[in-house]
């Protein structure tokens, strides 16, 4: 004879939605996440290009 296992409903969808919560966090974390020299780097890069399209402005008379 097979006893099935007892478990505790709310427990188990507590687990579920954890599972849930870190499958969404992953996601976000390879979104969103970069590190602060990326976040640096990029922001020289625009100041950069910004930069250079100022000084290729021609002047309006």
């Amino acid at each position: 004879m097979i006893v099935a296992e007892i478990i505790n409903l709310r427990q188990a969808r507590k687990a579920l939605k954890r599972r849930q919560g870190e499958t969404i966090a992953a996601a976000n974390r390879a979104k969103f996440g970069r590190t602060k020299a990326e976040r640096l780097s990029q922001t020289s890069d625009q100041d950069r290009a910004a930069r250079l399209l100022e000084g290729a402005r021609r002047e309006q008379d």
